[in-house]
């Protein structure tokens, strides 16, 4: 009786030593900086064109600003597809907004949209750090703040990306009123600030550099600016 039922007998597993914990992340850094100056009049943004991972740089001429309206925009740094899904979708309902009332929304409206939006992905956050700026219909600057999960703030100066904690610091002492030599920045002395924060950043994160990008506001609309980083 054994014998027939030897071929029923449950076979022996080898026994694992060293079992193997494998993880997988769906987020990627591509790095890059950006930062946002409101003015009494105006709104700066700035952001570099890099795009890379790790030591690799994918692009060096690639937009992390994009225009939302004729007197908003928004930059963002995190992780490329993210960043492509949210301004995305951003401009689809900002377009529908438009066909359904007429007219574009206002600054403010878009900061608490986005916000709204970044709550709704909490559980999977896009993996996006956004500074949004422009002017509102009184043709006075706002920059607002996000973490990943929407919360946000109205401030005078913002940053994101591989190179905020550097930038941080300088917009602070230059911009925040927290140095003895602060004061009221004009147009043209905000964007050469923004130009020299961006570069100084470039200096020691590897993942900001080739050229930095800025986005001025104001009621007249949008003026664009480029120059040139470093491209070691």
């Amino acid at each position: 009786c054994q014998t027939s039922m030897s071929h029923l007998l449950i076979p022996t597993l080898p026994v694992i030593q060293n079992p193997k914990e494998v993880r997988f992340s769906p987020y990627v850094d591509n790095g890059g900086t950006t930062l946002g100056i409101a003015g009494k009049d105006f709104a700066v943004l700035a952001a570099d064109t890099r795009l890379s991972t790790g030591y690799s740089i994918h692009t060096r001429n690639h937009s992390k600003i994009t225009q939302l309206t004729n007197h908003c925009a928004l930059a963002s740094a995190g992780q490329q597809s993210d960043i492509l899904t949210l301004h995305k979708y951003l401009k689809s309902r900002i377009q529908h907004y438009e066909y359904t009332h007429g007219k574009q929304p206002s600054t403010p409206a878009i900061a608490q949209f986005l916000s709204n939006t970044l709550y709704y992905r909490r559980f999977f956050p896009y993996y996006a750090f956004n500074v949004l700026a422009g002017v509102d219909e009184q043709g006075i600057g706002h920059v607002y703040s996000y973490d990943a999960v929407g919360s946000f703030e109205r401030v005078p100066h913002s940053t994101s990306g591989s190179g905020s904690q550097l930038v941080q610091p300088f917009l602070d002492s230059q911009v925040g009123w927290k140095s003895a030599n602060s004061k009221e920045l004009s147009k043209a002395e905000t964007v050469a600030l923004a130009k020299d924060a961006i570069t100084s950043a470039g200096e020691r994160d590897i993942y900001t550099g080739d050229y930095v990008e800025i986005c001025v506001l104001d009621a007249q609309g949008i003026h664009w600016d480029k120059a040139d980083l470093k491209f070691d």
